[in-house]
């Protein structure tokens, strides 16, 4: 029974650290002009590929009541917004330098990631 009881405990613990901690391998969508990101639950799609000086439109739809994703923030480009529920709030990037610049709701509990190229 001991035996039985260790393998669920060490079951259990490595699905934990695979919920909480692997990254999961979204493929990124890429953006020309402007893309709508569903906010509900985390952000669909969560990461997006943008060109190297072209401004584009991120029109962020936000379905999802809690207060964590009420905000989004982008800290590498300065963005702080506050986003209405069931309503599209639109966010400008003109992104000047190439790399991987991370999203996140308010309470950073939700991720991101936008690739400039």
């Amino acid at each position: 029974m001991n035996i039985f009881v260790n393998i669920v405990g060490v079951s259990l613990i490595a699905f934990t650290y695979w919920f909480f901690f692997m990254k999961k391998g979204n493929k990124a969508v890429e953006v020309s002009d402007e893309i709508e990101i569903l906010v509900q639950g985390g952000y669909k799609p969560d990461v997006i590929k943008v060109k190297k000086g072209k401004s584009v439109t991120l029109k962020f739809n936000r379905k999802d009541p809690s207060s964590c994703l009420e905000e989004v923030v982008i800290p590498d480009f300065g963005i702080r917004q506050y986003l209405k529920l069931n309503d599209i709030t639109e966010v400008k990037l003109n992104p000047h330098e190439a790399g991987e610049f991370e999203i996140s709701c308010g309470m950073n509990m939700f991720h991101g990631k936008i690739i400039v190229e």
